[in-house]
């Protein structure tokens, strides 16, 4: 069920096979004759992350932006060891079903990105072009150390003041040049105020415990790199990421000698999607889908 919120946004609920409501953002005509595009985030971000990436594109195309559970406004989950990509991708398939959508373009941020390749290798049939953001069959393991140590132990704020505080001592490291207009809208991406009116994070902190002890994707991601060949890519890497290496962003060109690859400046992990870098590349990539 879809009820419409403003002009160019819906949002909608969906029941997964385990019975989890979960939530999504629409965008865009459901009858576009363009692909329509599914925007999967980052494992502590949710769908607010793609609004602005979403109305643009919604001009041309129906654009579909999940909350993975446990994020945003989708049930968390009591059982620990679903928080688990194999998971999150039945959850997507699901979704696809419910909204008609046979055939997709995916953008996919960190999370999201191995989200995209999965599919391309469970349903190659249902996946036409995929942009990886800031994520590549390996992650760098400082990178996985430092998102380890936070995620799920930071400690919880109340007031928007300590939210910017908290979220700037997060990202700014990767985020070195954002006004303080553009902090404020990237922290309103990640905390909402609850029925009382007090600011929390929107995941569920047992994300941190399911990633220490679940771990990433089993298997050699490589392989699932591999399903993309004959899938158009788009990849993003941000200059001074410490999740993709530029080793490994080297090695995705000689793995797959068509993909189109930009490296966004002032950007660790990960770009937001909204540089004047990626404006370009999307519009290039876009235009054969």
């Amino acid at each position: 069920m879809i009820s419409s919120t403003v002009v160019e946004q819906r949002q909608g609920t969906y029941q997964s096979r385990d019975q989890r409501r979960l939530f999504y953002r629409e965008f865009g005509d459901p009858g576009a004759e363009h692909l329509p595009v599914l925007c999967l985030p980052g494992f502590t971000r949710n769908s607010k992350d793609f609004v602005e990436l979403a109305m643009h594109l919604s001009e041309q195309r129906r654009v579909l932006c999940p909350d993975l559970r446990g994020r945003g406004q989708s049930d968390y989950d009591s059982d620990l060891e679903r928080y688990h990509p194999q998971i999150y991708l039945e959850d997507i398939w699901e979704l696809l079903a419910v909204t008609g959508v046979q055939r997709v373009v995916v953008i996919g941020t960190s999370l999201g990105g191995l989200l995209a390749m999965m599919m391309a290798a469970t349903r190659p049939e249902a996946v036409a072009g995929v942009v990886l953001n800031d994520v590549g069959p390996e992650i760098a393991p400082q990178g996985l150390a430092r998102i380890s140590e936070y995620i799920g132990r930071l400690p919880q704020v109340r007031t928007w003041p300590e939210a910017l505080a908290q979220s700037k001592a997060v990202y700014e490291l990767a985020l070195p040049n954002l006004t303080d207009a553009e902090w404020e809208q990237f922290t309103k991406r990640q905390y909402a105020e609850d029925v009382y009116g007090v600011v929390r994070r929107e995941y569920d902190s047992k994300l941190g415990d399911a990633l220490r002890r679940l771990g990433r994707v089993s298997g050699d991601a490589w392989e699932l790199f591999v399903a993309l060949k004959e899938v158009p890519t788009l990849a993003f890497r941000g200059a001074i990421s410490d999740i993709l290496s530029p080793s490994v962003f080297d090695k995705m060109a000689l793995v797959k000698a068509d993909l189109m690859r930009v490296v966004v400046p002032n950007r660790g992990h990960v770009p937001l999607l909204n540089e004047p870098e990626c404006r370009v590349a999307f519009e290039r990539f876009f235009a054969n889908l």
